[in-house]
């Protein structure tokens, strides 16, 4: 998942947003951990459950990492709206777990990333990733170099 999000960074500017979706332990943070590689991006990406939204600026020229968690928000964007996403989207790479239903009004271009894992008591630990771009920015993004 961390090579992942290291390959997927290539692909990101600012202004994008990526939504992460999939159970519990899935994989979303370790691929945020790797985005936050590829960014070249200051401080340790972990799960912002408790504090919902953490920015790790970026220590070249690149943008900046909005990385928030969704979990415990039950609202849409309105509950989000203390965040400012809406601000920060144009300078920033924002990346959303359990974000689904929450933040997809912030922008029609966005980037939908799908984790399934095998659950329930297995040592099966294969991830199967869907990545999904939404609009014209990712109609010729070049998503294919993502596969591997």
């Amino acid at each position: 998942m961390r090579e992942l999000g290291r390959r997927l960074a290539k692909l990101l500017r600012a202004g994008d947003l990526v939504m992460l979706t999939g159970e519990l332990g899935a994989g979303k943070t370790t691929l945020t951990r790797g985005l936050g590689e590829g960014l070249g991006v200051r401080g340790a990406v972990t799960s912002p459950t408790f504090v919902i939204a953490r920015v790790h600026p970026s220590l070249g020229d690149g943008p900046p990492l909005v990385h928030v968690d969704a979990y415990r928000l039950s609202g849409g964007l309105d509950e989000m709206e203390d965040l400012d996403l809406d601000v920060s989207l144009p300078d920033s790479v924002i990346v959303v777990e359990w974000g689904e239903g929450k933040v997809e009004e912030l922008t029609e271009d966005r980037l939908q990333v799908v984790i399934h894992r095998a659950v329930g008591d297995t040592t099966d630990e294969v991830r199967h990733v869907t990545v999904t771009g939404l609009g014209e920015r990712w109609a010729e993004a070049g998503l294919e170099t993502l596969a591997g």
